[in-house]
């Protein structure tokens, strides 16, 4: 079991940039794969991005490509979601999780942050 704690949301205007951190405590944070996600009002929960314990691979949604970025650091146990180019349609809470696969899936993740919210004004 491990614990995730996000951090780095916040009002930005469009064309913004934020970085999202996640600060993971607990096993062996290589062991895991790590994914963002993100829940807007009235929608469900969806996929973002995603990475490898090692770090060797990456999936993103379509959405989002080009412009988030994530990346890790196994020796911080930390894990971020750089989001450039920022657009209304972005705004939602966003979530970190880990999983023992490299998944998109959100029924894979078994630990999740308490996630932080993003808003994106035009």
């Amino acid at each position: 079991q491990v614990q995730l704690v996000e951090s780095g949301g916040g009002l930005v205007q469009a064309g913004d940039s934020l970085r999202l951190s996640c600060a993971v405590s607990g096993r062996t944070f290589s062991n895991y794969a790590m994914g963002w996600f993100r829940q807007a009002p009235g929608k469900e929960r969806e996929f973002v991005a995603a990475i490898s314990g090692s770090g060797t691979w990456t999936s993103y949604t379509n959405s989002v490509k080009g412009r988030f970025a994530i990346s890790r650091d196994n020796a911080k146990n930390t894990v971020w979601l750089q989001m450039n180019s920022l657009k209304p349609e972005d705004t939602a809470v966003y979530y970190c999780a880990a999983s023992y696969y490299n998944t998109r899936i959100p029924s894979d993740y078994n630990n999740w942050g308490q996630g932080t919210q993003v808003t994106v004004s035009s």
